[in-house]
């Protein structure tokens, strides 16, 4: 049974940045059958938003960027978010 999970924006970035923390290896874990990641497009607009604004002067293109997003969207699980309107 995998681990459900939402990762917090810190965490992505935090793996981005370096290749020898447990943030980028719960990365590497996933698309495999240990972690099921959970998402909504505001969650990946924000990863979108962090991501563009501090990783480019740390090396990162915003292709790279834009490429890992694109898988990390591949490898999770949607979710549609309703506000609740009184």
């Amino acid at each position: 049974m995998p681990y459900h999970i939402v990762i917090d924006t810190n965490v992505i970035v935090a793996a981005m940045r370096s290749k020898r923390g447990a943030s980028n290896l719960l990365l590497r874990l996933l698309g495999t059958s240990d972690w099921q990641a959970h998402i909504s497009i505001p969650l990946i607009l924000e990863y979108e938003e962090v991501c563009q604004r501090l990783l480019p002067p740390l090396g990162l293109s915003y292709e790279q960027i834009n490429d890992f997003l694109d898988y990390f969207c591949t490898v999770c699980h949607h979710h549609k978010i309703f506000p609740d309107y009184p």
